[in-house]
């Protein structure tokens, strides 16, 4: 059997959790973001994306035409 490609997306924390509330802090962690310019992929779920949609002002969505310069 071929195996189906599952889209994903590059996710990067931009902003410090310090001064946060609790739950933007669990969020960043569920997503598994440690530091500022930390990128991590994920698959592209509705779970995912409401997670980012959380803390909007915390990550933002990496282009990969970005990641590569």
């Amino acid at each position: 059997m071929a195996k189906k490609k599952t889209k994903t997306i590059q996710i990067r924390q931009v902003r410090s959790p310090i001064g946060r509330p609790p739950k933007q802090r669990q969020v960043l962690d569920s997503l598994g973001l440690r530091r500022i310019r930390h990128v991590v992929e994920r698959q592209d779920t509705p779970a995912v994306r409401g997670m980012v949609a959380k803390i909007p002002h915390l990550v933002e969505i990496v282009d990969s035409a970005e990641e590569s310069r």
